[in-house]
């Protein structure tokens, strides 16, 4: 998952650079409070990724999509949530085959910054715990889908080392992903792990409530 998300974002970041309006629409409850933006989306083979991101602080949605079919289109149907960590696996598609009333695997992923700038987030990741998105077409060709889900929330705060060696590049850095963030709609290294920031003992659930989204395929 980690390989994944990281082509991922290196691809979205890099298509464009400039504003990109779209008709996508995104909406949800986080932790009882109202989200709403206008969401991308990114297929890498047979993998789909769907990121809906705010600014201020900054927010990001992932949710990732994969057929059972290796079709390289997400087509309508019940897609069962696993484990954000470890979504493709055998045992996951080995489950999805046994229980034959799934089109595929999801995955959902919650990041926001809690201390500007990047300094420290909260991420939530989704579990096994037997949730689903539903996929459907609209008359006017697009997908829609909605979905619950609770996620296993941790907490993360920059390495002081990460902090004092990275210096005023890193600083830049970091105000440069933000410019990418707000501009393109797309998130720019907005994910703690593995980017020098240090996993806290805290934890909790980051609850994803009512959410939809609309997406154009044209």
């Amino acid at each position: 998952m980690k390989t994944l998300l990281a082509f991922f974002l290196l691809t979205a970041v890099t298509t464009t650079f400039g504003q990109i309006a779209n008709e996508n629409t995104f909406s949800a409850k986080v932790d009882g409070k109202d989200y709403t933006t206008q969401p991308r989306r990114v297929r890498i083979g047979r993998y789909w990724f769907v990121t809906a991101n705010a600014i201020k602080p900054d927010k990001s949605v992932r949710i990732w999509l994969a057929s059972y079919d290796n079709k390289d289109t997400v087509e309508p149907g019940t897609y069962l949530i696993v484990d954000a960590d470890k979504p493709d696996t055998r045992e996951n598609w080995k489950r999805l085959q046994d229980l034959g009333t799934y089109k595929g695997l999801a995955a959902v992923k919650y990041v926001e910054e809690t201390k500007e700038p990047r300094m420290e987030y909260h991420v939530g990741m989704s579990q096994n715990n037997n949730e689903t998105i539903t996929v459907t077409k609209a008359a006017d060709g697009a997908l829609e889908a909605t979905f619950n889900s609770t996620l296993a929330g941790t907490y993360w705060k920059e390495k002081g080392t990460a902090t004092v060696f990275g210096g005023v590049g890193r600083l830049m850095s970091k105000m440069e992903d933000k410019v990418i963030t707000k501009t393109t709609g797309y998130d720019s290294d907005i994910d703690p792990e593995g980017n020098g920031y240090k996993k806290q003992d805290k934890t909790d659930t980051v609850v994803i409530k009512d959410a939809k989204f609309k997406l154009k395929m044209n």
